[in-house]
């Protein structure tokens, strides 16, 4: 057994709005410069929908993820070492821009400069890569609400095989919303394909990084992976990706998709996994078997024995407790509410989703039902076939048990926590008819519906005595090793292809006690500066607002 420590996030979509508000607070704070002007590390998408890229599901002609041999091994779908090599300098399964979107912006120049005139000058759109006039076809979520679904919906992958069923209902089924990120998988696939090992998986964390400084441009890490959330910089000429926000991260502060979230929606801790498990996990045989399998490697953290070998292994004795009080842990693995994001790509992903129930409460509603009723949700949860197929094609590999188990558990907490709430006494056959007790029910509804920030965002900070490894050691892939599908070691690509890649981390709270020393290096005032992304959001830190004025 080899313990290792991995960060990771649930996102419970039965409270996403669809503000956008993560979207557009993690393109602020990385990709608003030049050169990423399309790229957006977090996303929001309408579903059904085809999605960002479009139709980035479609591994039939993206080739991205892991695919399994007859003999039962891994290889990436895109082709081995040889096929790269061959392929190199021209890579055909990139998705153009089209397939993202052209980003534009306005002329407000005219709008304020424009001489008198009868009519009211508008301001064009200007594409942010030509600078020439463009006229808007698509964008980041042009599903947005279902807006156009007769024409667009029936493109999205996962509607494929199910076309008669849905094609008349879809609008009045279901919709929900589905926010992305990088998964920071088990076994990335990105980093498997770079020719030039500079994408690389924290040993420390499991936080998948890209080195800027190895970085060739090849874009094969685009195409390996199957969630196309690896991005090109086109004035760099290097890839980029979500980094889960690692500076913040590292002083136990929560991502910024996650800390501005309005629904409250995610999820953030750290769990314990069994390094030799993930090959096997992630070769079974059967797609339906992977979603078991990877909750497999998961360790117990109350486990004496796994205390004892993550001591051993050199994790930090307060990271461990904060795997035991991990919310991703209990919600995966204790609850089993939350289903990995396409585990057929066989990437072990560590971005996680409980599934929406309120398309099924909103069925019932409309037809006039108690929608708080537990008969009437279980009985809807069978009957509407169409909405857990796809979430089965989207969370489980098309395999609708796990989907209905986990719709049923959150009907019976609706149910049975609606009596609690209305000084009935609770029905214990509600929570029995979910495989639950009325305890784990309680317990269930407080993590999902009334969690406090310190429950929600369980992260221990780094240690100092880490530094070594944070800046130097890394691994390029949990499968990385004599006889793994990884792409380390030398090949042909040079002798460091796949090697280790260093990072220079600067650790926010040793640049907060830099930035406020008295030393000729620092100005008198910089004490009185703050930094927002040191700041929690609670108090009022010095410096941050204006003095209060006395009355």
């Amino acid at each position: 057994m080899r313990v290792m420590a991995q960060m990771a996030m649930v996102m419970n979509l039965d409270k996403c709005i669809g503000c956008h508000t993560c979207s557009v607070t993690c393109k602020q704070t990385w990709t608003n410069r030049s050169g990423v002007e399309y790229v957006w590390f977090n996303n929001v998408e309408t579903r059904p929908g085809q999605g960002y890229p479009r139709t980035y599901e479609d591994q039939e002609r993206w080739l991205g993820g892991w695919t399994r041999t007859r003999r039962g091994r891994l290889t990436l779908r895109s082709g081995g070492r040889l096929r790269k090599l061959l392929t190199i300098f021209s890579n055909p399964k990139l998705p153009s821009i089209q397939d993202y979107y052209e980003p534009w912006t306005y002329d407000y120049d005219i709008l304020t400069t424009a001489p008198l005139q009868e009519h009211t000058p508008v301001a064009r759109p200007r594409s942010l890569i030509t600078g020439e006039h463009t006229k808007i076809e698509w964008s980041a979520n042009w599903d947005d609400n279902l807006a156009g679904a007769p024409e667009l919906a029936t493109r999205d992958p996962l509607i494929k095989g199910i076309e008669d069923k849905v094609r008349f209902e879809f609008e009045q089924t279901f919709m929900f919303y589905l926010p992305r990120i990088c998964e920071h998988c088990l076994n990335p696939s990105c980093a498997a394909s770079c020719p030039s090992g500079a994408i690389y998986k924290r040993t420390e964390d499991g936080i998948v990084l890209v080195d800027q400084d190895r970085c060739r441009g090849w874009r094969m890490c685009v195409s390996g992976c199957p969630y196309k959330k690896v991005y090109f910089n086109h004035r760099t000429g290097k890839a980029e990706k979500c980094t889960f926000c690692f500076p913040r991260v590292e002083v136990g502060l929560p991502t910024v998709c996650a800390e501005t979230c309005v629904g409250r929606l995610r999820y953030i801790g750290l769990v314990l996994y069994d390094a030799d498990k993930v090959l096997a996990a992630a070769s079974v045989a059967e797609e339906h078997d992977l979603l078991e399998a990877q909750r497999q490697v998961f360790l117990d953290p109350q486990d004496p024995d796994v205390v004892r070998a993550a001591e051993q292994t050199g994790i930090p004795r307060d990271w461990i407790e904060a795997a035991q009080r991990s919310p991703i842990h209990a919600l995966i693995n204790t609850y089993r509410v939350a289903l990995p994001l396409h585990p057929e790509y066989r990437t072990m992903p560590m971005v996680w989703y409980i599934p929406p129930l309120s398309p099924v409460v909103d069925v019932i509603r409309d037809t006039g039902h108690d929608a708080e009723d537990h008969g009437n949700l279980f009985a809807a949860i069978d009957a509407l076939r169409i909405p857990v197929e796809y979430l089965a094609r989207l969370f489980t590999a098309g395999d609708p048990e796990p989907v209905n188990s986990v719709l049923r558990k959150l009907a019976a907490m609706r149910s049975y926590m609606r009596d609690i709430n209305l000084g009935r006494e609770p029905r214990e056959e509600i929570a029995a008819g979910a495989g639950m007790t009325g305890e784990q029910v309680y317990d269930m509804y407080r993590l999902l519906a009334l969690a406090k920030y310190e429950d929600r965002y369980v992260i221990p900070p780094a240690h100092a005595e880490q530094a070594h490894g944070l800046e130097e050691l890394a691994t390029e892939c949990s499968l990385d090793y004599d006889g793994g599908p990884g792409m380390g070691g030398s090949g042909p690509f040079g002798e460091s292809s796949g090697g280790v890649s260093p990072i220079a981390v600067e650790n926010f709270r040793m640049l907060r006690d830099r930035q406020s020393s008295d030393t000729m290096a620092a100005p008198d005032e910089k004490a009185h500066r703050v930094n927002l992304l040191n700041w929690d959001g609670k108090g009022r830190p010095e410096g941050l607002f204006p003095p209060r004025r006395q009355p």
